[in-house]
Order: structure tokens, then sequence, then C-alpha cells
């Protein structure tokens, strides 16, 4: 028979960590695979609206409200020439993609990907290409979306009929320049000057933009550390971001093991904000670096399947993993991460959007559906805007095959003061026990319980599919309650749980 965990934790006001930056709720859309093509664009569907884009997939993610989407790359983006993806879409050139090997049809660019942002409310992330190009191409790009009028780029997008500029205000350098599988590779060295010297050019076009430089590509990078420590020397005063990417997934099916990935995140996230720390240190600068965690996600289950694709196909479908429940327990965990340090932490993009590694699959001209890893997110985005709050936290441990001490109860606390509402998101990371979760609001007066949102089921394998789209969805059936200023609630085991609370009205 189960026996019954339990966990505590006290939560007050005052023990503030950070005001969430919406962005930290970002997403991604690479030009590969269906991502673009039969994904967010499909001409020929019923739903497509007069420029092609299916309104069902922009539907879904505005349930999400994703603030900010990182395009158009990405691996893509190191051997991307962005004049190509604009103009007249009968004049575009097809490109061998040398990321993907896949041919890229140019039918979608900078513009219309834009416009489409724009009728969702999401801000840009826009990349330049510091793989195969570099300061000119990067400073043209952002004269031709930025600068209002009376120069060659600016009036190059006018002609093509965008006289407002399009403001884009988030620029990454470049994407994963460590890594031997990225066009234009480059040491730290070489990366950092021309980071530098990129950023010092667009900075001239446009002062108010941001910009992210490349971190490494992921933490068991040989260069690891020293990447960060060498690119930050070069670019300290010229950006305002460095990138995080990282991925997660399960092929020795050890369910514990995976859900304490988790504390690998935490402590990437952690030494880079130590390197980051050093170099202000070393230069004696008044400003702190933050983190953008511009890619992150589980990606494991299509890199077999992926190795067999042959090459250059348009819009082939690659790296569409069909996440499984025990996956949506390890992006919430991640999710939990990453407000855990929004003191930091201020971008972050679930990598990606739509088909690829994505929360939302499609059939190209059919159906359209949630994967089990969309509601964790929707529901960090929707309910985790607010203050993050540090809670004292007392929960019972686990060893794994690869971590110790790992808690069962992940969690994160949002309080959102204009709404009167305190959000506790929770995993629990039992493979066999409920957590019987008690928490301390005295602090909180005229609070109740006002929703308990469960994900779970029994079967850890369980996907979502056109046919089945609801084989994994949260219910509103959980026990959270208050009495005298004490939330009592059962976390089943293996569960991502969202409680809610909000003052009575009177």
């Amino acid at each position: 028979m189960n026996k019954v965990q339990k966990a505590k934790m006290i939560i007050e006001k005052e023990y503030k960590l950070a005001d969430v930056d919406s962005r930290i709720y970002g997403s991604f859309i690479e030009q590969l695979g269906r991502a673009v093509y039969g994904g967010i664009y499909d001409p020929g569907h019923p739903t497509a609206d007069e420029y092609g884009f299916r309104q069902d997939v922009a539907d879904m993610i505005q349930e999400i409200g994703v603030p900010i989407i990182r395009y158009p790359g990405g691996n893509f983006v190191s051997g991307y020439n962005w004049e190509d993806g604009v103009g007249p879409v009968g004049e575009r050139p097809r490109r061998l993609e040398l990321a993907w090997r896949m041919i890229e049809t140019n039918e979608v660019g900078t513009n219309e990907f834009i416009r489409w942002a724009n009728q969702l409310n999401s801000e840009v992330m826009m990349a330049v290409n510091l793989g195969t190009r570099g300061v000119d191409a990067a400073r043209n790009l952002l004269e031709y979306c930025n600068h209002p009028s009376g120069t060659y780029y600016s009036d190059l997008r006018i002609s093509h009929g965008y006289t407002k500029p399009h403001g884009i205000k988030t620029w990454c350098l470049g994407n994963e320049m460590d890594g031997p599988w990225q066009i234009g590779q480059k040491t730290a060295v070489e990366y950092g000057r021309l980071a530098s010297e990129t950023a010092k050019a667009m900075k001239l076009v446009d002062p108010s933009i941001e910009l992210v430089a490349c971190g490494s590509s992921f933490r068991a990078m040989p260069t690891y550390a020293d990447w960060e420590a060498t690119v930050l020397d070069h670019t300290y005063e010229q950006v305002d971001y460095l990138s995080l990417h990282t991925y997660y997934g399960n092929p020795d099916n050890d369910v514990a093991n995976y859900l304490a990935r988790s504390l690998d995140m935490d402590l990437f996230i952690k030494e880079i904000v130590a390197v980051c720390d050093y170099i202000k240190a070393k230069k004696r600068s008044k400003k702190t670096m933050h983190l953008s965690f511009d890619e992150w996600n589980v990606w494991f289950h299509s890199l077999e399947s992926d190795k067999h694709l042959d090459p250059w196909q348009i819009a082939p479908a690659q790296l569409e993993d069909h996440y499984t429940f025990e996956d949506a327990l390890m992006v919430g965990s991640m999710l939990i991460t990453l407000l855990k340090h929004a003191d930091r932490v201020k971008m972050a993009c679930l990598a990606q959007l739509v088909n690829a590694i994505a929360p939302i699959m499609t059939e190209t001209g059919g159906a359209a559906w949630r994967q089990t890893i969309f509601y964790p997110y929707m529901h960090a985005s929707v309910y985790g805007r607010g203050t993050v709050l540090q809670p004292i936290v007392v929960s019972p441990l686990y060893d794994s095959k690869d971590y110790t001490d790992v808690p069962m109860l992940d969690s994160a606390v949002v309080y959102n003061e204009e709404k009167n509402e305190l959000v506790i998101f929770a995993v629990n990371k039992s493979v066999e026990d409920a957590l019987l979760l008690e928490c301390d609001v005295r602090g909180f007066q005229n609070y109740q319980v006002v929703q308990h949102t469960i994900l779970e089921n029994d079967d850890l394998k369980t996907v979502n599919t056109a046919k089945q789209p609801n084989a994994v969805m949260p219910h509103d059936n959980g026990d959270a309650s208050l009495r005298d200023g004490w939330v009592q609630a059962t976390l089943p085991k293996l569960s991502w749980n969202v409680i809610r609370l909000q003052t009575v009205m009177a």
C-alpha cells in the first residue's frame, strides 16, 4: 500500500526574490522541419488567414500568452542570408539549408514572421548570422527592421510594403558558436571579438536595442565556463544578456533519475551567474549581467529517427518529439527552476513552439493538438506573473542513479499583488507516494483557495495524438483547502500541481 509523505512550506509576502520578467515564458521558431511550413504557415489549411498562417495554431499559442519568440534560429541562422527572405515571394531563391540539410524555400521570411508575431501580441527576439556573416549583415538587417526611412535598407523595407519600422528590441548575436556542428564555429576569442564589434555597430544604428551573447551550447561542452569568461571579457559592456541552452531526456527509462535532472539545470544557472559576476568584479563594473535561457526543453525521442531522414527535402518531419506524460513533469520542473532564478534569468525560450520539439503539433492541412508539455507551460505563463517569493521548504528527499538528496517536492511561488493572487506551482517527483503539502500562508489575510489543478496519469508513457488529443490533460479536482492560515493539499505521486489563492471579495 502506498504511503503519504509530508512536505511543508512557509510563505511570506516580504520574502521576495524578484519580479517575473514576462519574457521568461518566451518560445522559439526556427526555419526547420515543419515548424514554419505545415506548422504556423499552411496556406491550404481551412483556418489559414489571408497570409497563409493557421488560425487554429495561433489560437493555441494565444492560450499560452507567449510574450516573445526567438527567430529564425537556432543552427539555421548561422548559414542564413536574411536578404533571401524579403521582397516579392516569387522572386526569392531556394537554398540548400546546411544546418538541417533541407531545402529552404524562403516563402516565409523576416516581414511575414514579424507580422504574424505582432498579430499574437508577441515580441520578436531576432537572431543575426555570425557564422558565415558578421558585422555588415547584422547592421544592415537592423537598419532594415528598425530605421524609420531615408536610407537604403529602411527604404527597401518600405518598398516591400512595411512603412512603419518593426522596432525589434531584442537581438541574439549568433547561435551556439562554440559547437562543432555550427556553420562557422569559432573559438571563444574569435566569437568574443566578432560579437563585440557587431554589438558596437548595431548599437550605433539603434542604441535602444538589447543584445544577447552566446554562452556555451550546453553544460557538458569541453570549453564550458572558460567560453563564458572569455566571451564576456570581450563583450561585457556591450551586451545585456548571456545565453544558456539545455535539453534533457530519459533514454534509460528511469523516471526518478530523469526528473532529478532539474538539479543539473539549477546548477548550470548558478555556475553561469558565478562566471558573470567574476567578470563583473574583474572589470570593476557596476553592471549586472542577466541571463537569457533561450533554448530549453525535453529532446530525445526523435534523435534516432532523424538520423535516417533523406536530405534536401522541403519541410520534412524533423525533431518531432511526441511528448509523454513524464516529459510534462520534467518541463514543469524546468519552469519551476527558471522561476527560482528570476533574479538573473530574465528571458527564456521553450524550444520550440510548433511541431519541432514543441508543445503544439499539427498535421499539415489537418488537425492541431496540444502536447502533454503544453499544460505546465501554459499554466506557468498564465498564472506565473508577478513576484517570485522565496518560501522556506521542507521536503522528503530521494537518491537516484546520478543524483543524491533530490527533493520530492519541486516548487515555486508567485505573488501577484495587483490581482491579489498567490500561486503555488509544485511537482511531486515521488514514484510511489503522494505528498501531503502544508503551507503556512498566515501572512495572506482573507485569502481562499480558488483552484487546485493537477496533471496526472497512471501511464507515464501516454502521449496526446490527433486522434486522442486529450489523453493527457489537467483537471481541477485537487483537494487543496485553507484553514486557519494553512493550506493543505494532496499532491498525487508523479504530478504537476497549480494551487491558486485569491482574496475573498466582500
